[in-house]
């Protein structure tokens, strides 16, 4: 390979790497921007996708993109718009603060008999069997419950921003194209403004 390290990273260092990206945050929402904003599709189909995306991200059993794909097909968003939503939206810094807003949000639709701080007392002990009756009612059927409108929300929300940065975005290159094929006409000199 051209490019590949002399030392590949450990186990630890690509760990690291997976949580905390090696340049910063910021970058990494430059970097998933602008894989948004270059994509070949109508800015409704890239922003539908993006929405079921995040919308897919607030469920707890993890078929987020088997959701999102779904999602897509309804609302004719784009797929890979879809992944790169989730990913971004749904990451493993991002998920317990996003579950837990999901769980909060079902125990208050629910208004049933469910504890009002903290996980039942036998979590461990039905995370350690792992059954799924056990675990319905007290844990997956809250957050089931709470994901759907907060899901509803911030897909919404991202729908609006992507769609309007897909706009401003292609209207600025058009803007750019336009001028640069006028000069080129004009055999590349500039033309003095009246």
């Amino acid at each position: 390979m051209l490019f590949r390290r002399r030392e590949p990273d450990g186990l630890l260092e690509r760990v690291r790497t997976y949580l905390w990206p090696r340049r910063s945050f910021s970058r990494s929402v430059q970097y998933f921007s602008k894989r948004i904003l270059r994509l070949k599709a109508t800015p409704h189909s890239v922003a539908a996708g993006v929405a079921a995306g995040v919308f897919a991200s607030f469920f707890p059993l993890g078929f987020h993109f088997i959701i999102a794909a779904v999602l897509c097909w309804v609302i004719a968003g784009n797929l890979v718009a879809a992944a790169l939503g989730a990913v971004f939206f749904g990451n493993p810094l991002s998920f317990p603060l996003l579950w837990g807003a999901s769980w909060e949000t079902g125990k208050l639709i629910l208004h049933e008999h469910l504890p009002r701080h903290g996980p039942p007392e036998h979590l461990g002990e039905m995370m350690h069997t792992l059954s799924l009756a056990k675990l319905w009612h007290p844990i997956l059927e809250p957050m089931l419950l709470g994901a759907v409108p907060l899901g509803l929300v911030f897909g919404l929300v991202f729908y609006g921003v992507t769609r309007w940065g897909m706009t401003a975005f292609r209207a600025q290159r058009q803007r750019r194209m336009t001028e640069r094929a006028r000069k080129a006409r004009q055999g590349g000199r500039e033309v003095p403004a009246e």
